[in-house]
């Protein structure tokens, strides 16, 4: 297994200490250490509808979710750009980043699939801020979209609704200290809004992702 020295990052998805100890990276940053799962030799059932919520594109543009998914097949994640677990929205962006590339390759995928990004720190994730976060990993004409919130009001509907736990971290005195405990969550979305798989580190993987697009994209109906 990999390891890297990471003296800021936090030792778990939940909690950002700081830490000398060597941080065991995710599987999703190495070469899978079993054969990727067949696409469409399988089936990824229904967990249940993928909800809506009010939102702001990178050039500062309200939309929707639903608007956005757009009769595609959707990959969702939830990051703050300021995080330094590893582990946590680095791993997300990351595997998404190769994610983006295996869809150029393939024109069935490139057009059915869409990849979406939404902030949960809509306090310091202005639409700008995820644009120029954006231009670290989408290429070329990846159809991958970075999103944020107006405010935090309107956002934790979304995040109630996705299962999304989010805690703005606090001294004991109560002022902020600019981190948010948190737990990574991925989703995968089907065309017609159903949520087909939910991936935590331990199984976000570019080759498992990409073989479960294909199953969805090929088998729509949950």
């Amino acid at each position: 297994m990999l390891a890297l020295m990471l003296p800021t990052a936090a030792m778990s998805q939940q909690h950002h200490a700081q830490s000398d100890k060597p941080q065991v990276l995710a599987p999703g940053y190495s070469a899978l250490s079993f054969p990727a799962p067949v696409a469409g030799s399988y089936h990824l059932p229904a967990l249940g509808k993928a909800a809506d919520g009010n939102l702001l594109d990178s050039a500062g543009a309200a939309t929707t979710l639903h608007a956005l998914y757009d009769d595609k097949t959707i990959v969702l994640s939830f990051v703050y750009t300021a995080c330094t677990d590893v582990n946590g929205c680095p791993l997300a962006s990351f595997v998404l980043g190769l994610v983006q590339r295996r869809l150029s390759r393939d024109e069935n995928l490139k057009s059915g699939a869409r990849l979406i990004t939404v902030s949960f720190d809509p306090l310091n994730d202005s639409p700008q801020v995820m644009a120029d976060y954006a231009g670290n990993f989408r290429r070329g004409d990846s159809d991958w979209r970075f999103l944020t919130a107006n405010s935090e009001e309107t956002l934790q509907p979304i995040l109630d609704d996705y299962d999304q736990s989010v805690i703005r971290d606090r001294k004991p005195d109560g002022q902020l200290v600019g981190t948010l405990s948190h737990i990574l969550r991925v989703y995968l979305i089907d065309r017609h809004k159903n949520i087909r798989n939910i991936y935590s580190p331990s199984f976000l993987h570019p080759d498992v992702l990409v073989a479960d697009i294909q199953t969805v994209i090929n088998d729509p109906a949950p």
